[in-house]
């Protein structure tokens, strides 16, 4: 048996395995015929083998690459390519090559006709679908209400807010109406300082409106003089946040982290609720996104995604994180976890966890206080004790749990509290995940791998923080800082996304950061080999981590994550090849088809 032969076959199925077919519609098995088969396929790129169901949608069809080229990245466990796929009611049913799927369906007995054969153009590639393992849906719409991330500084982010208000005449004439933005970032500006509530009054269309910015990290929030007012009085200090005061021991108007709760926020409609969602489902499926993993859904979000499923209206996959808050009752044991709702679309199995803050506000908790502020080493949201406490339960209740972590001390504290926990424990059964494990010691990267817990990572990160981080940490804390290979050197399983909005929703984006480590005009603080190289995930690794591995993390990798006959036919195709193209041409590839459940949802094939 030839080499190709052998490969088409372990990639493919047996006999029992496929859908039966009609011998009689089948091609021939002839050299011939299969030229005149690779000749339309030359002239046309398509071939006109129909199935289709009594609606007139296609239900069955093959996927090829064109020209007998294998460009299909299964993304098994081999790490395989093939040539075909073949699609059928939304499952894939074999793959390999074209000519030997065909020798296997005429071995199948007849009954349900012939196959479209669907080429793909030269040049372009087919991957599983890609998955965002930590991003926030919602406010991802919410943020492009107003694009305060290209505000320059403080001036220049208050110009857009009142641009917004001019270009919406019900709020300028309905000044008690609130005004919500997201996406302004201190750490940008020209002089990178906190703003407070004065900044708004020196613009006469910002001065008397109620403001609420969120920050670009998602920890912080500005807001204006009116919306100071309406939440007020304020406690002297609130546990895992800070209100922001001035000499006079007066709010600014800046709250982080906890201290965000604080401030009254307006009840989001059902119409607000589904403008930010499509405003992200339309991104997300643009860039070749099929799963989202949503950290946090609280209460009201939750109840809108079980709306959008129970009316068939999620065009993509959504895994929830549960938001815990830390001053409720215990509820892990008064009701089930939600798997597979809206047709097998909807999941929130977990409960995410906040541990501190983030390093952008100097809410990150550190061993050691920050290099550039040495009066603090940041804080921690939630206390140890309670730590201890909630993970083994809600663990034995059936729900993973995800943890943010960030600092340093903050990683060491939750794997503190997962060790306690999965003594004896089925860790595989669990998937406990550590949301970020952005800054981690050598021994705590070693603790993490032994213990199996899952590491979730924003590559895209990287190349924003790079430019500060050594400021922040220092320069020998800061090789702990976003250490992707020694973390997986280390023997953990690390998934991959972007938390978007804090960046942004181009999975190619975080692709090209994990390999490359340098900043989308290909410089860094270390050149343009990248801010420290060594730390760079291999092509195939960070293909991996954002498809099979975001599956195994969601508990989905028996029928997603992979374009394998058994699972469900979620792809995506791309204009480049990215595991191949120089790495300065992955942002320029673009998305031509994304594929839920065989059917196109965005482009064409």
């Amino acid at each position: 048996m030839s080499k190709a032969k052998e490969s088409s076959m372990r990639a493919g199925t047996s006999k029992d395995e496929v859908a039966p077919q009609d011998k009689s519609s089948q091609p021939r098995k002839t050299s011939y015929t299969s030229k005149l088969l690779v000749t339309a396929i030359t002239l046309s790129a398509l071939a006109f083998l129909v199935s289709r169901d009594q609606s007139g949608t296609l239900d069955t069809y093959t996927l090829c690459s064109n020209s007998g080229s294998q460009d299909i990245y299964t993304v098994d466990a081999q790490n395989t390519k093939v040539q075909c796929i073949v699609v059928k009611n939304g499952w894939i049913t074999d793959s390999g090559l074209l000519g030997d799927i065909q020798e296997r369906w005429n071995d199948t007995a007849s009954g349900e006709g012939n196959m479209v054969v669907k080429w793909i153009p030269s040049g372009t590639v087919v991957l599983p679908g890609m998955s965002d393992s930590h991003c926030h849906i919602l406010e991802y719409g919410a943020s492009r209400q107003i694009p305060l991330s290209t505000g320059k500084n403080v001036r220049d982010t208050v110009s857009l807010v009142e641009e917004y208000i001019r270009a919406h005449p019900d709020l300028a004439e309905n000044v008690p109406r609130v005004v919500e933005g997201w996406g302004w970032d201190h750490a940008s500006w020209d002089v990178e300082k906190l703003p407070t509530w004065r900044d708004f009054e020196l613009n006469p269309i910002t001065a008397n409106h109620k403001i609420i910015l969120q920050s670009r990290d998602g920890h912080a929030l500005w807001v204006s003089r009116a919306a100071l007012a309406d939440s007020a009085p304020f406690p002297d200090e609130i546990e895992g946040g800070v209100i922001v005061r001035d000499e006079n021991n007066e709010p600014t108007g800046v709250f982080i982290d906890s201290a965000q709760d604080l401030i009254k926020r307006p009840v989001l409609t059902q119409e607000d609720l589904e403008r930010q969602f499509t405003t992200t489902v339309n991104d997300a499926l643009k860039h070749g996104l099929t799963s989202l993993h949503d950290a946090g859904f609280k209460p009201e979000s939750l109840a809108f995604f079980r709306r959008q499923a129970e009316a068939g209206k999620l065009p993509l996959r959504i895994y929830g994180m549960t938001f815990f808050d830390e001053y409720a009752e215990y509820w892990g044991d008064q009701r089930a976890p939600l798997v597979g709702a809206g047709s097998g679309r909807l999941t929130a199995r977990s409960v995410k966890i906040f541990a501190d803050g983030a390093l952008r506000t100097g809410g990150a908790a550190l061993y050691e206080p920050y290099a550039d502020n040495p009066s603090t080493r940041g804080a921690m949201r939630i206390s140890t004790e309670l730590l201890h406490k909630v993970v083994p339960r809600f663990l034995k209740d059936g729900w993973q749990v995800n943890v943010h972590a960030i600092g340093d001390r903050a990683n060491g504290i939750v794997l503190d509290a997962f060790e306690a926990a999965l003594q004896g424990a089925n860790v595989t059964a669990l998937r406990p995940r550590l949301e970020h494990a952005q800054i981690m010691t050598k021994a705590d990267m070693n603790r993490l791998g032994k213990l199996g817990v899952i590491a979730s990572v924003q590559p895209t990160h990287v190349i924003g923080d790079m430019w500060f981080a050594q400021d922040r940490l220092g320069p020998e804390r800061v090789k702990g800082l976003y250490a992707f290979r020694s973390i997986i050197d280390a023997g953990a399983r690390v998934t991959l996304g972007s938390d978007f909005p804090v960046e942004g929703v181009n999975p190619l984006a975080g692709f090209y950061a994990a390999i490359t480590r340098v900043g989308t005009d290909g410089t860094s603080p270390h050149g343009p080999g990248g801010w420290f190289p060594e730390q760079c995930l291999t092509r195939e690794e960070a293909l991996r981590g954002m498809t099979i591995d975001p599956a195994f993390a969601s508990f989905t990798e028996d029928t997603l994550g992979s374009l394998e006959p058994g699972k469900r036919a979620d792809f995506v195709v791309l204009s480049k090849d990215i595991m191949s193209i120089p790495a300065s041409e992955v942002l320029e590839t673009k998305v031509k088809a994304t594929v839920l459940d065989g059917k196109v949802a965005y482009g064409a094939l």
